[in-house]
């Protein structure tokens, strides 16, 4: 295995490990705030549902106009830093109150 293939490993490793943390932090923070109950409950229950359709609509055109990437290391890699990102920021919002 070359060097390159092994620094992307490694990185996607790393991303999937930090991406596995911060989704069991916001699953635990959503979780406390749909419990809560009220209006902020109904409005973070739709948000969750419309970001998950946004993210994989987006994702997927990403994919079909090659923006992803071809080789199938540069697509994980990709993949798995845009949803981190996603559920990095989601976790700062919800960790705000």
């Amino acid at each position: 295995m070359d060097q390159k293939t092994l620094h992307q490993l490694q990185t996607i490793g790393g991303d999937l490990c930090a991406l596995w943390t911060e989704a069991a932090s916001v699953v635990w923070l959503r979780s406390k705030k749909i419990a809560e109950g009220g209006p902020g409950a109904m409005a973070e229950a739709g948000l969750m549902v419309s970001e998950k359709l946004a993210a994989n609509q987006e994702l997927l055109g990403k994919l079909v106009s090659g923006k992803l990437g071809k080789d199938p290391l540069a697509v994980t890699a990709k993949t798995t830093r845009y949803f981190l990102d996603g559920v990095r920021a989601n976790r700062r919002r919800l960790s705000r109150g």
